[in-house]
């Protein structure tokens, strides 16, 4: 009989090993298999709880902004209790004009908050600011190809203004599906910030020297949004250049224009008037020239320029250039610089983001050095997705990552923007994604799904300068 309970023993161990095996062996199974989606076995799963650093920014203060901002103790009484009445009634006109509609809001943590009022001064003034009012997104893939900064920009030009696509650099990675504008360009050897640090980089930071005497760059304008088919100015933005010839042919050969190069080691611009929708630059003499890139605009309304780069943290932005930079904004004032990063950061193992919030706040303040005219707008980074029990939610990481940018704003006393809020929050991927507003890799949008935040961002801006216009009124 003993015996015989010992061998019932030895089986029931046996059975529960094997089951366990089997669970174990449909946890590890792939997310998909054969095409087909697998929901993965968790035992576990009603257990689990999420990371304390998942939980929302409730912990981080949203009190004034001469409460937040250790710089204002310097104020005298009178400038103390002036910037708290400007809080007090920053408050409640936003709680008058947000309404229940928009997802996510500027959050402008300068003291005052003016955070944005050089962007707002130049659009109130854009009909004789005699320029137009320019707007740099400097970017990742989540922005590569104009998605975003493609609905953005007709945004504000149909409101204010302006035509054109803008800078568009010399070569791209993503030049073959980029809709807002054709370029082929030969004869070039690219520099790239992410494998090169020893360039003086601006704010593409990518260079592209001459690899022969007589390259070119070939250009066709497009008509993907309403304000892109025809511009009014050609411009050719250079780094370098010894002597070389430039021979620009345009509107298939009715125009063209040849000049020689301005000898320069810091920053150039050739520029062309008239009425363009296509064009090619042929270049001669060219040994030593370094160029950026070409620019198809207005010299009124608003230019959008999309400086994406594929792989790119923020973090580089470091080494740009402080001299070349400040060269650029001589010919080239910049009026907004809006910062995006996030996808290259975010990593699931990371909860503490610190060492990236104080990076970003030193990058900040250089980027305020290299174009001392501009405003910052630094963007929160997006949803992202990752299989939690078997099914796609939120990653911890981007939770983490977001409360870190937005500390580093306010550190930095600039506006804010949360991507995350403005895709809807909490599986705001997932939710695109079913929508076909992004790719199934749950990290990148479509250009639907671009549009989408575009508009979100073109509401937040309008609603922030609607707001500070007001106050400005409260203050006179």
């Amino acid at each position: 009989m003993g015996q015989e309970n010992n061998d019932r023993s030895g089986q029931l161990v046996l059975i529960l090993l094997v089951t366990a095996a089997a669970c174990l062996a449909l946890y590890m199974l792939p997310d998909e298999l054969f095409g087909l989606s697998i929901k993965k076995m968790d035992m576990l799963s009603d257990l689990r709880v999420g990371s304390e650093d998942e939980d929302e920014d409730s912990n981080l203060s949203r009190a004034d902004s001469v409460l937040l901002r250790g710089d204002s103790t310097g104020l005298s009484a009178a400038d103390r209790e002036r910037l708290a009445y400007r809080d007090s009634m920053y408050r409640a006109i936003m709680a008058q004009l947000r309404g229940d509609t928009l997802k996510a809001v500027v959050e402008d943590f300068s003291v005052g908050h003016i955070g944005l009022r050089r962007f707002f001064a130049a659009l109130n003034g854009i009909s004789t600011l005699g320029r137009p009012v320019r707007v740099a997104f400097l970017g990742d893939s989540f922005i590569e190809g104009d998605i975003l900064t493609a609905d953005f920009r007709e945004r504000m030009q149909a409101r204010f203004g302006g035509r054109g696509v803008g800078f568009v650099p010399v070569s791209s990675q993503v030049a073959q599906f980029r809709p807002t504008v054709r370029l082929r360009s030969k004869g070039w050897t690219t520099r790239s910030i992410l494998s090169d640090r020893k360039p003086k980089y601006l704010l593409s930071c990518l260079l592209f020297d001459a690899a022969n005497d007589a390259p070119t760059i070939a250009f066709e304008t497009t008509d993907y949004m309403p304000h892109l088919k025809s511009v009014g100015t050609l411009k050719f933005l250079y780094t370098s250049n010894r002597a070389t010839d430039l021979r620009w042919i345009c509107n298939e050969g009715r125009d063209t224009f040849t000049a020689r190069l301005t000898e320069t080691d810091g920053v150039g611009q050739y520029v062309a008037k008239g009425s363009f929708t296509e064009g090619k630059l042929a270049f001669t003499h060219a040994q030593g020239l370094q160029a950026l890139g070409i620019a198809l605009e207005d010299d009124r309304g608003v230019v959008v320029d999309n400086f994406a780069l594929r792989g790119n943290s923020g973090l580089p932005l470091e080494n740009l250039d402080i001299a070349r930079c400040q060269a650029l904004q001589s010919i080239r004032p910049y009026d907004l610089i809006v910062i995006q990063y996030g996808l290259n950061v975010a990593v699931e193992r990371t909860k503490d983001y610190g060492f990236y919030r104080d990076r970003m706040v030193a990058i900040i303040k250089h980027i305020r050095t290299c174009f001392p005219g501009a405003d910052v707008l630094l963007l929160g980074v997006s949803d992202r997705s990752k299989v939690v029990g078997g099914e796609r939610h939120t990653m911890s990481a981007v939770k983490n990552l977001r409360r870190a940018q937005r500390e580093a704003a306010l550190e930095a006393g600039v506006a804010f923007w949360d991507v995350y809020e403005a895709m809807g929050g909490e599986d705001g991927m997932v939710n695109y994604v079913k929508r076909n507003w992004a790719a199934k890799d749950y990290t990148h949008l479509s250009f639907q799904g671009g549009r989408e935040l575009a508009n979100a961002l073109y509401d937040a801006i309008i609603l922030e300068k609607t707001l500070y216009d007001n106050l400005e009124k409260t203050q006179r």
